[in-house]
């Protein structure tokens, strides 16, 4: 069970990632197979395709907090010895966590009201609710994500160990 727990903690994002990606491909070569060849294209695939994305997006913020992937000016971080880039680095996640606990609690009163009214996407039919439980599904995530970083940033303050600063994407 834990190794379990531990391989969804380390690749759960990726997997969903992968899942939601896959679903948007398939659909949208589906729809320019079945509108161009057959004629034809129905009513769903492009809500299909729109909310898979819309889900793609808040869980890959989540993975970008996890792996600090998102774009950040870091020039002044070069000049900071290792406990002064932990506290920018603890700065900047409790800034995050703020944020992101006021967007989960706001986020969740749409789907009430979608609830509350029975509101349907027009072409598959179902409840609204789950698609616009993306967005606090996504802030959930992320504020796990900054509770870990904020705990591995603590540790390498406390211990004056390299700050872990993510992956570069130009070096």
């Amino acid at each position: 069970m834990k190794s379990l727990l531990k391989n969804i903690d380390e690749n759960g994002e990726r997997w969903l990632l992968l899942f939601f990606y896959t679903t948007i491909v398939i659909t949208i070569a589906m729809e320019v197979l079945r509108r161009f060849v057959f004629s034809y294209s129905s009513i769903w695939g492009e809500e299909v395709a729109r909310y898979a994305f819309i889900y793609l997006a808040w869980i890959g913020a989540s993975a970008a907090v996890k792996e600090r992937a998102h774009i950040r000016i870091d020039v002044l971080l070069h000049y900071l010895p290792q406990r002064g880039k932990a506290v920018m680095y603890l700065f900047g996640d409790l800034m995050t966590l703020i944020v992101a606990v006021f967007a989960l609690y706001w986020s969740i009163h749409p789907i009430e009201v979608s609830l509350k009214f029975g509101s349907v996407t027009h072409g598959l039919g179902i409840s609204q609710a789950w698609f616009m439980a993306a967005v606090p599904l996504g802030f959930s995530l992320m504020l796990f994500r900054l509770a870990q970083s904020i705990r591995r940033d603590t540790h390498s303050l406390i211990h004056g160990t390299p700050v872990f600063e993510g992956n570069k994407l130009f070096d």
